[in-house]
């Protein structure tokens, strides 16, 4: 075993890959060959830090010096400074919005707010090393489970823990899988939803490409509750690097005895296939993503039957997605109660957020449930940049709602959130500053939902075309009051008659903008203005009703 006196971390994370990290890691290799410093600093590639904008990353241990927007230029320097002198090098040096230099990782405000149970491991081990995933504590619960408890005990301990499902609807855990373990069926399936449609959203990318052993152990320890014999981890087809750890990870689990025949001596027999998902958002929704699986469009099913009877090849199947499944590792090893310490009564645990738009620390963080939008938006995103005004926070992604300034403490998590009309869903946290138009936002997420439609149902294919349309005549000046009435009704019908959440869901945007900032649908309905001059037609007070057409 070798031993030494540093470790360099280099996020290979996709952000930090596009900018250039894998030339940083070999340069650093290289330098410290030529120094003579290779048997005494180890250079490891990890999983994605979080400070996605500040990259490529460079984190140096002991110390924990984070090191941001490293060039292979910058490796030299940093060799001589650091690891030679031992002196940190100032100008890389991570600087909050204050300006001030942060010496540590955990001195930062990024960091300092976050409580890390699903990013456990991201930004810490070599994701490629199952030894450095077991050296961590990994693989210890699926041994628990299979040696000290019993299935039934294992459905248990995930209802105690008040885990909810982190892809949208938040249905508990415990509670699927205690359905799935009672239906009838020889064959059982377990299933990882890691389609991840949903724009602004990447957080299950970077726990596959951090951490995937987290949710093979996971997956294993669901499928020995509910008497399952064969796993699927269903990914999108533009996720090649988590594609790529994820096939590395299940080879090197197999090889370790940790997936296929008599796991732990334990009699369970269970393995995992990956397939590789064609880009449809519906496919998020978990029956679609059923039909694509089996080789078919990927079109919902109508429900009942639910997917714990009827699912996957008509046999019974737990679906779950990336982050729900990474949680349950921690939860067998440290039990229901240390769960419940985190989060709130009714939203026990963390959540994982991508934090994009305008916002000065753009990228990936973990933070208990119940923290409100104030916390997450000026402690640990750092604010607004350049001191701009805050105008609304989309939660859950593209079918959430958008909140205004005045609901910046309402709390973050499922029971708050549904009260503003908004929800976690995917955990993107979307900001947007005051220079922004609110209604030519609502237009652009109305067309998302028009091109992503797969058609099945008529609520939702003819929904979604007219409200584009309707969205496109207040921003090009041609909206009557009478627009409001049919956006109203139409966003009523296709809540109530559309056959999934993408139908039902597609008109939230637009009826929360339309509650929490009507002043701005006013301008452009009645006095066809915008008010920030973002929709080129109502740009002149003189507007014609005849404007030009929007796309």
């Amino acid at each position: 075993m070798s031993f030494y006196r540093a470790h360099v971390l280099v996020c290979a994370g996709t952000n930090c890959a596009l900018k250039g990290s894998q030339a940083v890691r070999e340069r650093l290799v290289s330098e410290l060959e030529g120094r003579g410093l290779g048997a005494e600093v180890k250079v490891v590639e990890t999983g994605c830090f979080g400070l996605c904008e500040e990259g490529p990353t460079v984190v140096v241990y002991p110390e924990g010096v984070l090191y941001c927007r490293v060039t292979p230029d910058d490796v030299p320097e940093l060799v001589e400074e650091h690891l030679l002198k031992g002196r940190r090098l100032e100008r890389l040096i991570y600087r909050q919005p204050v300006e001030k230099a942060v010496q540590t990782v955990p001195q930062m405000d990024f960091f300092r707010g976050q409580v890390r149970v699903v990013l456990r491991n991201c930004g810490v081990i070599d994701p490629e090393s199952i030894e450095e995933y077991i050296a961590q504590g990994g693989y210890q619960a699926l041994g628990k489970a299979l040696t000290e408890m019993t299935p039934a005990d294992v459905v248990a301990e995930l209802k105690a823990s008040g885990l909810r499902g982190r892809g949208g609807a938040g249905f508990p855990t415990g509670l699927k899988w205690e359905f799935a373990a009672r239906a009838k069926g020889d064959v059982k399936y377990v299933v990882c939803n890691a389609d991840e449609g949903e724009p602004g959203t990447f957080k299950d990318r970077l726990i596959l490409e951090g951490d995937p052993h987290s949710v093979i152990e996971g997956m294993t320890i669901a499928a020995y509750a509910v008497g399952a014999k064969k796993g699927y981890v269903y990914i999108r087809g533009e996720y090649a690097l988590s594609i790529e750890r994820l096939e590395t990870a299940l080879k090197q689990a197999r090889k370790m005895g940790l997936l296929g025949r008599d796991i732990f001596g334990s009699g369970l027999e269970f393995d995992i296939e990956v397939r590789v998902g064609a880009g449809a958002y519906v496919c998020g929704e978990e029956t679609a993503l059923f039909e694509s699986l089996e080789g078919g469009r990927g079109e919902p099913r109508l429900k009942p039957p639910y997917p714990t009877d009827v699912g996957l090849f008509g046999k019974p199947t737990v679906i779950n997605n990336v982050e729900t499944l990474a949680n349950v590792a921690p939860i067998i090893s440290h039990g229901a109660k240390w769960y419940r310490t985190l989060g709130t009564e009714g939203s026990p645990g963390t959540k994982v957020f991508t934090l994009t738009g305008d916002i000065v620390n753009e990228g990936l963080i973990e933070v208990p449930m119940g923290i409100t939008l104030r916390e997450v938006i000026y402690g640990i995103g750092g604010g607004i940049p350049e001191g701009r005004g805050f105008k609304m926070a989309q939660t859950g992604g593209t079918s959430g709602g958008c909140l205004p300034a005045e609901l910046l403490d309402v709390p973050m998590d499922y029971d708050e959130l549904a009260k503003v009309g908004s929800a976690l869903g995917s955990g993107a946290l979307l900001i947007m500053d005051d220079t922004h138009c609110i209604v030519d936002i609502a237009r652009v997420f109305s067309r998302f939902f028009e091109h992503e439609s797969c058609g099945k149902c008529v609520p939702c294919r003819e929904g979604t075309m007219r409200l584009h349309e309707i969205m496109t005549r207040i921003t090009t000046g041609e909206a009557t009051p009478k627009d409001i009435e049919n956006l109203e009704a139409l966003a009523r019908t296709m809540a109530a008659a559309c056959l999934c959440p993408l139908g039902q869901a597609a008109p939230v945007p637009v009826m929360t903008t339309f509650k929490y900032f009507r002043e701005e649908y006013d301008a452009h309905i009645k006095e066809k203005r915008c008010p920030t001059g973002t929709c080129r037609a109502l740009a002149s007070p003189a507007v014609s009703l005849a404007a030009g057409k929007g796309v």
